[in-house]
């Protein structure tokens, strides 16, 4: 298993934060492991225990072009040994970008489909086509999101032992931030900053999770004013974050996930968001290894 006592609790110290008389830790689960890291592993690592006992070879996941679940996957096949095969959304390209090279490079199947096809893989024909032209496999479902990768996000708060008041992560499909919510010490209250320009959309599935109607819950909150755009869209302001925070803290944040977190977090404690004293946790959720795609991508450097 991956040594979860790298994912270090770090104080993070910023004029704002201090301005406002708070204190802010970071949760550095980008540093559990190069490309198994953050909440891809929390949400990989009951999947893949559940493909072991049930004798199963291989894996078959689901993700975009881009995806730091494909390479977690991938990565993960290749060290704890399965098979992996990573339906990828959208056609081929005669050459790879460099998060499709790696997941070649350590052994994954690349199997297209049509983006038309790709909305309906939760479907059991989607399914079972893939199982005959693949064999038998353990299906996890795009970014990991079902109840086992919920119950690894729990152990997030393994080792924290500073109170918190609030813990703040960055929302794609929310069960990392229903994992958060669901194992934070009473009283603390969760705020998850939605990366997608439909965020709404994440409260019936984080509620499901949870187990509760998100309409009555009084223990999150749900913030989807920091989207620039919708999912994997950027602005120049949010660059010039980026390349900023890294220059001050000393280790970088993503721009899919991470930098929008950090972005809407600080933007929140200049409004004065928060009661002075308030103790945040921020949680770092990795995906570090898409930076180099994504800046290939859009011609970008920061």
């Amino acid at each position: 298993m991956i040594d979860e006592s790298t994912a270090q609790l770090q104080e993070l110290f910023h004029p704002e934060i201090e301005k406002n008389g708070l204190q802010l830790w970071v949760k550095r689960e980008d540093l559990l492991h190069p490309e198994i890291s953050g909440n891809k592993w929390r949400k990989l690592k009951y999947n893949l225990k559940a493909a072991r006992t049930g004798n199963y070879q291989r894996l078959l996941t689901f993700g975009g072009a881009f995806s730091n679940h494909l390479l977690a996957v991938a990565a993960a096949g290749n060290h704890f040994g399965f098979d992996t095969v990573g339906v990828v959304r959208g056609e081929a390209h005669a050459t790879l970008n460099p998060t499709l090279q790696r997941c070649s490079d350590l052994g994954m199947q690349l199997h297209y489909i049509d983006r038309t096809t790709y909305r309906q893989k939760h479907l059991p024909a989607v399914y079972t086509a893939l199982l005959d032209a693949f064999g038998p496999a353990y299906l996890i479902p795009e970014g990991g999101s079902n109840s086992l990768g919920v119950a690894g996000c729990r152990e997030v708060w393994e080792g924290i032992s500073v109170p918190i008041d609030v813990v703040a992560c960055a929302c794609g499909t929310g069960a990392t931030f229903a994992g958060l919510v669901d194992a934070a010490p009473a009283g603390t209250r969760g705020w998850g900053f939605a990366v997608l320009k439909q965020g709404e959309h994440l409260k019936g599935p984080i509620g499901q999770w949870l187990g509760e109607d998100w309409s009555t819950t009084a223990s999150w909150d749900l913030i989807t004013d920091y989207h620039f755009g919708g999912y994997a869209r950027y602005t120049p302001e949010l660059l010039q974050f980026l390349a900023a925070f890294k220059s001050q803290q000393g280790f970088a944040l993503d721009p899919v996930y991470t930098g929008k977190l950090f972005y809407g977090l600080f933007d929140q404690v200049r409004q004065g968001a928060f009661r002075r004293g308030t103790s945040i946790l921020a949680v770092h959720t990795g995906g570090l290894q898409g930076i180099a795609g994504f800046q290939k991508r859009h011609q970008l450097t920061w």
